[in-house]
């Protein structure tokens, strides 16, 4: 049992804590396993009525997942990856079909691997603090854990601005967008864990109480623009959009994604363009297992933790270097299927 995440029982409540708050509790392969095999005890005790995530200590939920493993891995046969993303994506999936409620608690930094640990439970609970993104494509990679499932679901074309762009919400704009389910004041949060735990079954009852009316969601104000700019699957014809548009949003739009990886762009439009008609959650993860195993062994991921998080430089050298040069059949191979020995499949 990894001290990274703590896994309690207490009375009818289960509650899982990340607990590295040094890496803002990025996700390891650890904790993702011990979260899984907790739940997998859980979802057979009569006696468990409901689940709690939050974090321990530290200034954000969850920060994403053990990136720096999956570049150094990257570089080399990419097995270290491939066993993370693997067990990752199992502890995914289980939270999505846990048969018993899940609150999660999404106060500070929400991203990546915290949005999987988060948007498959049925309270999602935001604050003042919360700031939710999925940044991949600044490091070479996409908006994985369900990203495809999730974001795909937003109205209109919010999932696919926010899966480019990386852009971060705060708490007022996740419930807007229906990515939190409750907006509570951070001050209230112990409260609200402290009477959940006395009363599992009367969670949705005690976010009622609690919750505040939320600020305005300033997203929703670029809401028509989104829905115009972004609304092609082509990712030369939205970096035409912004072109040919003399707003200032568009012109913030368009320097923001010449910094992002054009191979993980075009890999998000489509991970979400497919992840629309998913017919499963199983599926879905089953194609970004695939797809994640195949990205792993191309260089855009080395190369953006290198400019993002080694050298901090911000000068990625991307492999296509542009749009034009990121063909069609690259994309066909990205998100070819395993074989039946390699494909992901539930714990």
């Amino acid at each position: 049992m990894t001290e990274d995440v703590l896994i309690e029982r207490e009375g009818a409540m289960g509650r899982i804590r990340l607990n590295r708050p040094k890496a803002i509790h990025a996700l390891t392969a650890d904790m993702c396993r011990a979260i899984l095999d907790a739940l997998g005890e859980w979802a057979g005790d009569p006696t468990l009525e409901a689940v709690t995530i939050d974090h321990a200590d530290g200034r954000g939920f969850c920060a994403g997942g053990d990136i720096r493993l999956i570049a150094e891995s990257s570089a080399g046969d990419g097995a270290a990856a491939r066993d993370f993303f693997r067990v990752e994506y199992g502890m995914n999936h289980r939270l999505f079909t846990f048969a018993k409620p899940i609150a999660a608690f999404m106060d500070g930094i929400t991203m990546g691997g915290g949005v999987g640990l988060s948007q498959p439970a049925n309270f999602r609970i935001a604050t003042e603090n919360t700031r939710f993104a999925m940044p991949e494509t600044s490091i070479g990679l996409f908006p994985d854990v369900g990203g495809g499932w999730y974001l795909s679901r937003l109205t209109g074309r919010m999932g696919q601005f926010l899966a480019l762009t990386g852009h971060r919400l705060d708490g007022a704009e996740c419930l807007a967008l229906g990515l939190a389910t409750h907006y509570l004041p951070a001050a209230a949060l112990p409260e609200a864990k402290r009477r959940i735990g006395e009363a599992p079954q009367a969670i949705e009852a005690v976010l009622a109480d609690l919750a505040v009316p939320a600020p305005e969601a300033a997203i929703l104000a670029h809401r028509e623009a989104i829905d115009r700019l972004f609304a092609s699957d082509k990712l030369e014809e939205i970096l035409d959009a912004l072109e040919n548009d003399d707003s200032d949003f568009a012109r913030e739009q368009r320097k923001l994604l010449a910094t992002k990886s054009p191979q993980a762009m075009k890999v998000s439009l489509k991970l979400l363009l497919d992840g629309r008609a998913m017919p499963t959650f199983e599926d879905e993860m089953r194609q970004e297992f695939a797809v994640a195993c195949h990205v792993v062994q191309r260089p855009d991921i080395v190369e953006g933790v290198r400019a993002v998080i080694v050298d901090k430089d911000h000068a990625p050298r991307w492999d296509p270097a542009t749009p034009e040069a990121v063909s069609d059949h690259l994309i066909d191979r990205i998100f070819a299927p395993l074989s039946p020995d390699d494909e992901w499949n539930p714990a």
